[in-house]
C-alpha cells in the first residue's frame, strides 16, 4: 500500500529581528514535521507570488513582523488562503505585520494598535462559550502570561476564542484600562482557516507548556 503524500508547510519568516523569528519558528518546525508535514522555510514575501506552490501547501505559518509586502504579495497570499491553503501565526508575526497594508489586516481578522510599555502579568482568558474548541478543548480556562499584552482593532466577522482584559491602573494607557480585547481567535477565509493568537513577544512565551499547546493546535487546526 502506498503512503498518503504528506501535507506540505511553508514557513515565512522575516521583519523585526526582535521577534527571533528564526529561534520562534524552530521551535515548531519539528513538530510540523513530526505530524507529517514537509516544511519549506522561506525569507521572502515573494513566496506569495507563486501561486502553483501555494496551491499545493497546506499551511502557510508566517512570523514577519512590521516590513513591508506588495499587493501583489498579499493578494497572492489571499487567493491561497481563499483556495483552501490555511495560515496561522503569533504575535507581531501574524497581527503586527504590514501596518499599512489594510487589504493583508481584513485577511488576518486584526491588527495589533497597543501595549502597555513595560511587560505586564496578565491572563489569557477562554470564552466559555468556545471552551470545546479543538484549538482549546482540555486547555486550562485562564493562562497566565507575563509579557507584552496586545491590544487589537479586529474585524466583525471572528471567532473569538480567548481575550485578555488591561488592568485599570496609571500603567495602562487611559483609553484601555479596563478594556477587554481578543487574544486568540479563527476565522474562515474562503475555503482557507485563519488562527492567530497574540502571545508569543519572547521565546519563553512559546515554551510555556499550555501556550505551546494552543499555538500546535492552532497550527494543525489551520492546515488544510
Amino acid at each position: 500500500m502506498h503512503s498518503p503524500p504528506a501535507r506540505r508547510a511553508l514557513v515565512v519568516r522575516g521583519g523585526w529581528d526582535g521577534h527571533v523569528p528564526v529561534e520562534a519558528t524552530d521551535l515548531f518546525i519539528p513538530f510540523l514535521r513530526e505530524r507529517g508535514f514537509e516544511v519549506t522555510v522561506s525569507d521572502t514575501l515573494d513566496s506569495y507570488l507563486d501561486a502553483d506552490a501555494l496551491a499545493a501547501t497546506d499551511l502557510v505559518v508566517q512570523c514577519w513582523t512590521m516590513g513591508e509586502i506588495t499587493r501583489e504579495q498579499s493578494a497572492g497570499l489571499a487567493a491561497a488562503v481563499a483556495a483552501g491553503t490555511g495560515l496561522a501565526g503569533w504575535h507581531g508575526g501574524i497581527c503586527d505585520a504590514f501596518r499599512d497594508n489594510t487589504e493583508y489586516q481584513w485577511l488576518t481578522g486584526g491588527q495589533f494598535v497597543m501595549h502597555p510599555p513595560e511587560f505586564v502579568r496578565h491572563t489569557v482568558d477562554v470564552v466559555p462559550a468556545r471552551a470545546d474548541h479543538p484549538v482549546l478543548r482540555g486547555l486550562p480556562s485562564t493562562l497566565p502570561v507575563h509579557t507584552e499584552q496586545y491590544l487589537v482593532h479586529t474585524a466583525p466577522d471572528i471567532d473569538v476564542l480567548a481575550t485578555t482584559t488591561f488592568a485599570a491602573d496609571d500603567g495602562i494607557p487611559a483609553a484601555a484600562r479596563g478594556v477587554t480585547s481578543p487574544a486568540v481567535w479563527t476565522r474562515q477565509w474562503g475555503a482557507g482557516r485563519v488562527f492567530i493568537s497574540v502571545i508569543g513577544h519572547k521565546l519563553d512565551d512559546l515554551t510555556d507548556p499550555a501556550v505551546r499547546e494552543l499555538t500546535e493546535r492552532g497550527l494543525l487546526w489551520a492546515a488544510r
